[in-house]
């Protein structure tokens, strides 16, 4: 299946992070009023930390909220690095979504572990709602690596030998991302001008295997 992918340039990351804010608000008042529930898969890296920063001031039903995470690297729990740490810090725990619709990937277990344990809740989620991805200068998108083999069953995947440290990862699959109401790209577009334009062309890249039926929404900050 071809993607099917809406294109939105902004000026830079701060045009971003207020453009994304404004979907991922939409999108809960959407879900919230259509069904009760808003289930949305976040992103890591510093491009959506911005957006989730302006969140925190939404108006929404946060007991509605339920948080899933794309991909996450396995280190201890309170490691910096860790997705779920960056979120908590600038965005979760200044919210009163439920701890117990919160759902870390449980990766200082190891990557193995991990991924069958995730892929209970995973299973148990979809369909989501929103899910927001970043994209490397690879062209990998979550913890989905060029020439990286998976199987495509699954919905988790445990990763090994990802090319940036750590190497040992937990990723959601492109079958598990691409179940999905709407799916985000929020890209900061410095030093990636070569995936961008390899993915515009229709390369084999990790980025082009996450596929739902509306528009794929892109928003690129130049």
């Amino acid at each position: 299946m071809t993607q099917n992918l809406n294109w939105q340039h902004l000026k830079n990351t701060n045009e971003l992070a207020i453009k994304a804010a404004e979907l991922i608000a939409q999108s809960a008042k959407h879900a919230i009023a259509a069904k009760g529930v808003f289930k949305l898969v976040l992103a890591g890296g510093s491009t959506p930390e911005n957006a989730y920063r302006l969140l925190i001031n939404i108006e929404t039903d946060w007991n509605k909220w339920h948080i899933y995470y794309g991909d996450e690297r396995c280190l201890p729990i309170e490691d910096k690095d860790r997705n779920s740490k960056m979120a908590t810090d600038v965005f979760l725990k200044h919210t009163s979504i439920p701890k117990q619709q919160i759902h870390p990937i449980p990766s200082e277990l190891g990557g193995q572990e991990a991924a069958i344990a995730y892929q209970a809740i995973v299973k148990q989620a979809l369909p989501f709602d929103l899910v927001l991805l970043g994209m490397g200068e690879d062209g990998h998108t979550a913890s989905l690596f060029p020439g990286h083999q998976h199987n495509k069953n699954e919905l988790v995947h445990a990763v090994s030998n990802a090319p940036k440290p750590p190497s040992e990862r937990v990723s959601l699959s492109a079958k598990a991302l691409s179940q999905s109401e709407q799916v985000i790209f929020l890209i900061s577009a410095n030093n990636k001008q070569q995936a961008l334009a390899d993915w515009q062309k229709g390369k084999d890249l990790p980025v082009a295997t996450i596929n739902i039926e509306k528009p794929i929404e892109i928003l690129l900050a130049e």
